[in-house]
């Protein structure tokens, strides 16, 4: 790479030790990486569009005569500028404002502006555009290229970017190493990497601007193609890295599984049963196994990692299991507790709210080896937990652990000879283009059989205003000895977002329905206290459980068959199913009614009538990809998500075909090229890359 392009930002003019602060803040430190920092969008600045010509929800370039301009009081201060040209007039508002500006803004003066147009009360208006006073029309400026906007923090505005890319463009565009072969390269683009990295940044106002929008432009998917294939080569290195570690073979349980399944009362499916044959068969082996084991909601993964668990403890290793929330730990200590308590053995229990007697007792056991299987949540890979011999660890609904914290507790068995086995698993389905890209590194198995048995769960969508007959519908539920939950976004009101919170909707049902037994219950109730609520909703000492999304995972009531979500429309599509998926789990016909505030936009619609066609967890998460993306869909940043700054996996997804052939000819024929190509594109941001 060219000297220049390696070269510390802190050579550009203007970079002083702040600003190089805030710019290693966001991965950049070099001038080379500023070319790598992509717009996230463009304004069209080039043409001045007429204002009679303009529509509400587009950004425009206006240029007109100041008809009137002065200070409005009402509910809020605002500074009001009529402008007009001789198709129409428009109003610009403004409610932070100096009186600076409120005195340069004159009638009869010549301003041009550049905003989002809106319609407001008195016709089109721009709120806050950027403008600039004129001495007359001969003075308009329009830019040569399509003004890009970049991804920024705090202190960095966009004219600095613009600076910052224009210097980077001008000392090394050409400099920056191609390190794809021209065989990669030309599968799906002819352009030169060069080449590409001009036009995103400084796009010509011949380029179309609905093309970069859609990011369907051939230069977006040279770059896209790019930073997909060093995520998965990131991937695939470290599947070679796990290869290379050892692990202690854990061969299938002959005594204690056998035993278990003679009293579990059901016989697991077909997909349950390769399931476990592929999990055993992989912790038979001397290298660490990473197996992700998705399936929808109550398929029946739980009694899967059992037959792991058990294939560990009769091996003589420490089994982990890890949830992360009490609830869902809780549900797993229960049910591993009344399967494994006829075979000789007690889960013990580990979270952050133990009393600090016990939390020693329970450590020691563990560190001594007493204890054989731990149950818990991020409680159990603190600094003050020892494991004598840790075979396994299973972490349940992984996506929303941070990686750090699932890497923390399988660093708790290593020791210098040996890794733990990992289970991981996952009720939120996971698109097969995901997978290829982000579990890379795993092996997968998917449960894709429900048990016999289960009904599927009618879904009805109903706006907020028909709750008195929902209500009603909650009556004759309950009147037929059925349970009901009711879901509320919030646990207190907010004026802001205007939802009904769990507390308030629990008062209002218990007015309402006096007759029944109702029980709020949230993230904030304290343990013991949330113990004894689930444990009246499930006996039926509790007729109705209102309650925060705080159950939309591991609670298992058969005798609930009616859910009610209120403001559905403010949940993704994959939560909606995991809410639905508590209701459904016995014998009965069960319903969801997914209630709306309207009017609705069209992601809206489109979530609910998707929620109302199928109920199968695998295209619901296909739809929730492409409607929101990866990182919603897996959870927050810190879930190990990577962030693509150009890529999109809905949109790109073709190309992934072309992604896994590329990284298979450089890891064969080029892999010198592999490192600096993932540094590239993940730079010190992906630990995942490196577990």
């Amino acid at each position: 790479m060219d000297a220049t392009a390696q070269a510390s930002v802190g050579v550009l003019k203007g970079v002083g030790p702040q600003l190089a602060e805030k710019l290693e803040g966001l991965g950049i430190s070099t001038v080379a990486d500023l070319l790598f920092h992509l717009p996230l969008r463009y304004q069209d600045r080039t043409r001045l569009a007429a204002i009679g010509e303009l529509r509400p929800g587009t950004e425009a370039l206006i240029a007109g005569r100041i008809e009137v301009s002065g200070v409005r009081y009402g509910r809020r201060r605002s500074l009001m500028t009529v402008i007009s040209d001789d198709t129409g007039r428009l109003t610009m508002r403004q409610f932070h404002f100096s009186a600076t500006q409120a005195r340069g803004l004159n009638r009869g003066g010549f301003i041009q502006c550049y905003g989002e147009v809106r319609a407001g009360p008195a016709g089109l208006e721009m709120v806050h555009p950027e403008y600039r006073v004129l001495g007359g029309l001969q003075d308009v400026t329009v830019e040569t290229a399509l003004t890009p906007v970049y991804p920024t923090t705090e202190g960095i505005g966009q004219r600095r970017w613009r600076d910052l890319t224009d210097q980077a463009l001008g000392l090394c565009a050409g400099g920056i190493p191609e390190l794809l072969s021209e065989a990669c390269a030309a599968e799906f683009s002819d352009l030169a990497l060069s080449e590409a990295l001009l036009l995103l940044h400084r796009p010509s106002p011949e380029v179309d601007l609905e093309t970069l929008r859609d990011g369907a432009h051939p230069a977006q998917r040279r770059l896209a193609f790019e930073e997909m294939l060093a995520h998965h080569l990131a991937l695939r290195q470290r599947r070679q890295r796990r290869g290379a570690q050892t692990a202690t073979p854990i061969p299938p349980s002959a005594e204690l599984w056998p035993k278990l399944q003679e009293q579990l009362g059901f016989a697991l499916t077909g997909a349950q049963q390769h399931s476990v044959a592929e999990i055993v068969t992989d912790m038979g082996k001397a290298q660490p196994s990473l197996r992700l084991l998705q399936g929808d909601v109550g398929c029946g993964k739980t009694v899967v990692a059992a037959a792991a668990v058990l294939a560990a403890v009769e091996a003589g290793q420490q089994a982990v299991v890890m949830a992360p929330t009490e609830l869902l730990a809780e549900q797993h200590l229960g049910v591993l507790g009344r399967w494994f308590a006829p075979l000789g053995m007690q889960p013990v229990w580990l979270s952050g709210r133990m009393g600090q007697r016990e939390r020693k007792a329970v450590c020691a056991q563990l560190a001594s080896g007493e204890a054989k299987i731990a149950v818990g949540t991020h409680a159990l890979f603190q600094d003050d937990v020892a494991y004598q011999r840790l075979g396994l660890v299973v972490v349940d609904e992984q996506h929303r652990f941070g990686v750090a914290q699932r890497l923390a507790l399988r660093d708790k068995g290593q020791t210098d000879q040996h890794v733990p086995h990992q289970l991981i698993m996952s009720a939120t389905p996971i698109p097969r283009s995901l997978t290829m890209v982000m579990y890379a590194d795993m092996d997968i198995s998917v449960i894709d059989e429900m048990p016999p048995g289960r009904q599927p769960v009618e879904t009805v969508v109903l706006p907020n205003t028909r709750r008195e007959a929902v209500q009603e519908r909650i009556r004759e539920a309950c009147a037929r000895e059925r349970r009901a939950y009711w879901v509320c976004p919030l646990i207190e009101d907010s004026d802001a977002l205007a939802v009904q919170a769990a507390s308030s909707r629990a008062e209002a049902l218990k007015a309402e329905l006096p007759e029944l037994r109702i029980a709020l219950l949230h993230g904030r109730i304290p343990p013991a206290e949330k113990d004894q609520i689930m444990e009246a909703f499930r006996s039926g000492k509790v007729d109705v459980l209102v309650a925060t999304t705080v159950i939309e995972v591991g609670v298992d009531v058969p005798e609930a068959s009616l859910m009610v979500i209120e403001n559905a429309e403010r949940l993704g599509l994959s939560q909606l199913h995991q809410l639905r998926g508590r209701v459904g789990r016995g014998d009965r016909q069960s319903v969801c009614v997914l209630m709306y505030q309207g009017p609705l936009g069209s992601t809206a619609k489109e979530r609910l009538a998707t929620l109302r066609q199928t109920s199968d967890g695998f295209a619901i998460a296909q739809k929730d990809l492409e409607l929101r993306g990866p990182g919603e869909l897996l959870g927050t940043r810190q879930s190990g998500a990577p962030q693509f700054r150009i890529a999109d996996l809905a949109r790109d997804r073709a190309l992934l075909p072309a992604v896994q052939r590329a990284a298979t000819a450089l890891l064969r024929d080029q892999p010198e090229q592999v490192v600096p190509l993932v540094a590239r594109w993940l730079r010190a941001g992906l630990a995942f890359s490196h577990a």
